[in-house]
């Protein structure tokens, strides 16, 4: 009981990662990898609202699966239904919002999964921080740049005209800024390309770099 009482008055303290600490077990990602055939990742969609993030995401998990790749995707709206279910849309619910995104992901590619993510993301700060979470050469960045005149145009949910009206404060892209990446691994112009058409774009740069595998040998598994 004392040294229970020990660890309590640590934590109110703040020490608590004095008690923590990180087990390295007999299978590792490497094993994981060498399992899925393949070189996780985590492919990580950002642009505004209505620029075809979800969209494009789903179409290249679609091609993944096709080739009999590991994935999983993660959406924006889905996992504000559980694992980020409590949080608002303040700046500081939104920084939560992509620190736990990226914490479950970089988990994910740990597990030898190619994980993809479509969120809008607008500052650079939070996806620097969920890249630094991840080793050199997992964390490729997919800009969807679409122009907000078609996002507007599009608008699917309705956001860019409750914005416009007032009703929604702090949207990005009206009235709070969305920061462009300069250096994305991939970017999309999303205008006037077909969505088969862009989602090939990601999946050429994940085969001409290693990250799937041959795809002789995804001939011979679906024969099999």
């Amino acid at each position: 009981m004392d040294n229970m009482k020990d660890i309590v008055n640590e934590n109110d303290a703040g020490s608590v990662a004095d008690n923590v600490v990180w087990h390295e077990h007999p299978v590792d990602k490497s094993i994981r990898s060498f399992m899925k055939k393949q070189r996780p990742c985590l492919l990580w969609f950002t642009g505004l609202s209505g620029s075809g993030k979800s969209t494009i995401a789903g179409a290249v998990e679609s091609k993944l699966a096709e080739r009999l790749q590991h994935t999983y995707l993660m959406d924006g709206d889905n996992v504000r239904h559980g694992l980020c279910g409590d949080l608002a849309f303040s700046e500081d619910d939104r920084n939560e919002n992509i620190r736990r995104v990226g914490e479950v992901a970089n988990l994910m590619v740990d597990s030898g999964l190619i994980v993809l993510t479509a969120f809008i993301s607008p500052f650079k700060v939070n996806r620097q921080v969920v890249r630094d979470m991840l080793k050199e050469g997992e964390f490729i960045e997919v800009f969807i740049d679409t122009p907000i005149s078609e996002c507007e145009k599009r608008d699917p949910k309705g956001l860019y005209k409750k914005a416009r009206a007032g009703e929604i404060k702090d949207f990005t892209g009206i009235d709070s800024p969305y920061e462009a990446p300069e250096d994305a691994e991939i970017v999309i112009k999303n205008i006037d390309v077909s969505i088969d058409d862009a989602a090939n774009q990601v999946i050429e740069f994940l085969a001409t770099r290693g990250y799937l595998k041959p795809q002789q040998e995804e001939h011979n598994a679906e024969i099999a």
